[in-house]
């Protein structure tokens, strides 16, 4: 049975309270929506572990939105991945376009983030996308391709078996402008069609999520498209109607 891999990316928001709050009404609903779909909670590290004592026992699944490079030592203010490994994470976020952007990471250390989650048997979420710029000058697909061929370099054929990507155009992160949805199918088979050249035997696994200013208007028109597999929301993810409301549109579309 397919589902719709949902990713709540919280970023640098939330405290005690709201998270509580989501949290307890997220859980009446869940069996309704756990179904047809996979969802991860990605909060901020510091509320990781009270995130997973809430989430342990429903069927949702635990995320962290970065990891360091280093499993230990004289790191001052970064986090393992074995920590993360040790409290429950599942699932981890790496190359997301404002750890490039704001972090100078480069595609080469995420590469090397990439294959740490793997080692451990956990699952990495790596975010690729274009700026306008980019677009513009219709770099789109030597981007994305570039992106790809890093790990691919690093891990050989066999690098996106139980991984996931993310499409991310960086011109529709927190800008409110979300990318048209059939677009958005074009570049998620191209996506599948790149990886296909290295790994024939895995692509009906492939999970290709998009991710860029998703809301519950415009959610339904992403996940009508064959090749978009999920998505990775923002700001929606923060308040619990509107993510609800997400993961029914969701649900309605796979339970047809």
């Amino acid at each position: 049975m397919k589902k719709n891999f949902i990713v709540a990316n919280w970023k640098l928001n939330g405290n005690i309270e709201t998270i509580s709050n989501f949290l307890k009404y997220l859980k009446l609903k869940i069996p309704l929506y756990s179904q047809y779909n996979k969802i991860v909670i990605a909060p901020s590290t510091i509320y990781l572990e009270r995130v997973y004592r809430k989430i342990k026992d429903i069927n949702v699944f635990l995320g962290a939105q970065d990891v360091d490079i280093n499993k230990k030592g004289a790191f001052t203010g970064e986090t393992s991945i074995l920590m993360l490994e040790d409290i429950g994470v599942k699932y981890v976020i790496v190359g997301h376009s404002e750890r490039r952007f704001f972090h100078n990471e480069t595609d080469k250390l995420i590469a090397k983030k990439f294959g740490l989650i793997k080692s451990l048997n956990l699952i990495p979420i790596l975010c690729i996308g274009e700026s306008a710029n980019e677009k513009k000058q219709n770099k789109t697909e030597k981007i994305l391709k570039n992106q790809l061929d890093v790990i691919f370099e690093y891990f050989g054929e066999k690098a996106f078996i139980n991984a996931i990507i993310a499409y991310e155009p960086i011109w529709a992160i927190g800008t409110g402008v979300s990318a048209d949805p059939i677009y958005v199918q074009s570049i998620h088979k191209l996506i599948k069609n790149h990886i296909n050249k290295y790994n024939a035997n895995n692509i009906e696994k492939l999970i290709v999520q998009y991710g860029g200013s998703v809301n519950s208007k415009n959610a339904k028109s992403f996940l009508e498209q064959p090749d978009i597999d999920g998505l990775l929301i923002g700001s929606a993810s923060l308040m619990h109607k509107e993510f609800l409301k997400i993961l029914k549109i969701s649900n309605d579309i796979l339970c047809k």
